[in-house]
Order: structure tokens, then sequence, then C-alpha cells
């Protein structure tokens, strides 16, 4: 079953509202009143939605087994990072389970794990064809204007409570109005929603104005696990990853072949996401022994790459990585060995090569890293685009499609398929 981008825009606003339904009806069970358990005011728990659209893309080819597996394990990882990321937002965790055996540091566990992969086994199976079938009904017109109203509702949301958590004085005024509105929607299907994201904010930690008064200036540039540090490791690891796959073809395959992603430098998009999200992820333990760093990167590595391959192929039409020839693979995206080596690799980057590429970082002037970083970011931005562009046009020469754009005569004029065949040489297109 193929997904448009509406299919999934539209199953990712289905999940969200039965999310918050579902996260709403348990807290009021529990704490016998309402609170609103989504990340902004709307009747939205978009963890619920992200969790679905992943596991749409992911799990459409897999056997039941493997559906349930690997809804268990991206949902897992999805309420992991949210948890992470809502203690550092908003400093305090909305859910612990402490109290249930088979937890991780409380932001999740095992009993819940299994109900996500039974969660994501009924949606895949039963769930989307229901929605999509009733999305169906609703003429093309009218299905597209109601979803890209709900995208930019969104995105006043997540701006609006963006604006008031800064605590913006100038603007927060002008914010207020959309808050309200969207408070109030959530009032009525909740009733008894706080009102504003300040007032649920203030409640929850009264001394918030108090602790900001005390912050010190940084002394350091990219100290901890800040914004820069994480954009420069990525640009590291997205390089590093490429020298390191270059050098291993080349002993294992007897030859030189380019493994970049993009077609300007050696970069490897894969890894550099991987090293930035890892860092991320377990920056908090990287002190953890080595046994516990080779398994969460077998884990998350062998995820992450299977999300990627089933990505790029639905995207681009293209397959750049098959372990169809290797024992123990995953439908050829994913093979048992190299999610090993995702193991090993996580070791050796917290192990070695973290702690002296980010002293290293550190030493770096504040203006000068600033700079740089943006710099590097705004090219990586032009590559990623450049290429994309390139890899649909051909994808779509492959398919005999001609060229009626300028932008298409532009790459079949620099970017042909020998040249493309030179950057990406284990490509294969799909139908």
């Amino acid at each position: 079953m193929t997904f448009s981008g509406f299919d999934l825009l539209w199953l990712f606003f289905v999940y969200s509202v039965l999310g918050w339904v579902l996260e709403t009806a348990a807290a009021v069970v529990k704490r016998r009143s309402f609170v609103n358990r989504g990340l902004i005011n709307g009747p939205l728990c978009v963890i619920y939605g992200i969790a679905a659209v992943v596991i749409t893309i992911s799990g459409q080819e897999l056997g039941a087994f493997w559906l349930f597996v690997g809804s268990m394990i991206y949902a897992t990882v999805i309420e992991w990072t949210a948890g992470h990321l809502i203690e550092k937002i908003y400093h305090e965790r909305w859910w612990d389970y402490s109290d249930i055996r088979g937890n991780f540091d409380g932001y999740i566990c095992l009993p819940i794990s299994l109900l996500w992969g039974i969660l994501g086994l009924i949606g895949v199976k039963w769930g989307n064809p229901l929605f999509l079938s009733l999305f169906r009904l609703i003429p093309s017109v009218l299905a597209n204007v109601i979803l890209w109203a709900l995208v930019a509702v969104l995105a006043v949301d997540i701006l609006a409570t963006l604006c008031i958590m800064r605590g913006k004085s100038r603007r927060i005024d002008r914010w207020k109005a959309c808050d309200a509105y969207l408070s109030s929607v959530s009032d009525r299907m909740g009733g008894w929603i706080q009102r504003r994201v300040e007032r649920r904010l203030l409640k929850a930690y009264p001394r918030k104005k108090a602790q900001e008064a005390v912050k010190q200036e940084k002394v350091l540039f990219a100290e901890g696990c800040d914004f820069y540090k994480i954009a420069l490791l990525f640009f590291i690891g997205a390089l590093l990853g490429d020298l390191t796959e270059t050098v291993f073809c080349r002993f294992t395959m007897g030859r030189w072949m380019s493994r970049s992603s993009v077609v300007w430098g050696p970069f490897s998009i894969v890894w550099g996401f991987a090293i930035a999200a890892v860092t991320l992820l377990l920056y908090k333990y990287r002190n953890r022994s080595e046994g516990f760093l080779f398994r969460m990167g077998v884990f998350l590595g062998g995820a992450y790459e299977y999300l990627c391959s089933v990505f790029t192929e639905l995207v681009f039409g293209t397959v750049f990585w098959d372990y169809s020839d290797i024992p123990f693979n995953l439908g050829g995206r994913i093979n048992l060995l190299y999610c090993f080596f995702w193991g090993i690799a996580a070791v050796v980057w917290f192990r070695k090569l973290y702690p002296v590429i980010s002293r290293l970082i550190e030493r770096i002037p504040i203006r000068i890293g600033k700079a740089v970083t943006w710099i590097l970011i705004v090219f990586m931005a032009f590559d990623v685009v450049v290429s994309c562009m390139a890899l649909v046009r051909y994808d779509q020469r492959g398919r005999g499609i001609l060229a009626e754009d300028g932008w298409q005569e532009v790459m079949d004029l620099y970017y042909d398929n020998a040249r493309m065949e030179r950057v990406y040489p284990n490509a294969k297109r799909t139908d």
C-alpha cells in the first residue's frame, strides 16, 4: 500500500487526536481531574501522531511479528526521546514508570512498550485502511484545504506555545488571542483544560523567573550538549562516516567507491544524523557501562538504519544499500552483523572519540564557532536541496520522463546518469 504526503498528514492528525483522547481519559481516571496531556494547547498528542507515521512508513512491508516488534521499538524510542525533551523544555516529567518493573530511567518500561507494539499492529493492519478510506471519501480539493488548515493551526499553536514559554513580553499579547481559541477548543473537549500555556508553566514551577535570573553566562563555546555542539557533531560525524565507509569498502570489495549522501563533498547524512542523535539521546548516559552503550547502539542504530532505508526508497525511488546476501537480514535493509557494528560504534564514540572532539569544539572562540556553524548549516541546506533535486531527476530519467521545466534541464546538464552513478554507485532504482 502506497501513501501520499496528504495520507500521512491525515494519519498524523487522526492518531494525534486519538492519542490525546486516550491520554486524557487515562489521566482523568488516575487523577479524578482533567489534565491536558498534549505538548501544545490544541487537542493533539503529537507523540502518537509522529509514532503512527513512523510505524506506517517503516512497517508496511513487514509481517505481523516484525510489525509488532518494529512498532514496539520505534514507539518506545519516540516516547523515550519525548520524555527527555519534555523534561528539558518544561523542567518536569509528564509520566514516570519508575514504580513499574522493567522500566528504564522512568521514561519507558516493558509493559508500555508491549502495548505500543499491539497498538502499532492494530493501527497498521486495521486502523490505517479504515481512516484512509474515510479520508478518500472527502472531495480531494476540500481534503487538501482541511489538511493545510490543520497544519496552519498546528504551526500557530506551536509558535504561540514557544512564544509564551520564552516570555517575550512584546509578543506575548498578540499570541494570546490565538492561544486562547486553541485552549478553548481543548476546554470544550476536555472540560477543565488549563487556558494558557503560561498558567500551566507558572503553576508547575513558580520560581521559573528567579531561576532564569541566576543563569550564568557561558564561558565556553558549545558547552555541554547544546545546539552548536550537536550541529558541529553532525558535520564531523557525516565526514567521519563517509571516510570510514570508503575505507571499509576498499578493504572488503577491493576498490574505492563514493559513499557520500550528497553531491557536494564527502558527507554521509545517515552517519551525521546518527552521531548527532546518539549524542543527544545518550549524553545523559555517556558514563554508563560499555555493555549498556553497546546494546543501545545495536537497537537504536538498527531501527535508524531501517527507517532511513524505507524513507529514501519511498522519497527517491532508490535503494542505496541492500543486505539481502548477508545472513540474518530484515528485508535487505538491516542485518544483525551491521547492527553489532552500530553497537561497537556507540562504545567507541563515547569512550574514545567524543571526549576528545568535545574538548576541541569547546576550545573554539565563541564568535568564530557560531559563524562557522551557521555557514556549514547554510551550505549543507543547499547541498541537500540540490542532491534531492538530482536524485528525483535521476529517478525520472530512469522512468523515461522528459525534461520540461528549467530545473530538470539543469539537473540533466550537471548531474547526468554517469555522474550520479559515480556519486551513488550502489543506488538501485525501484518501481
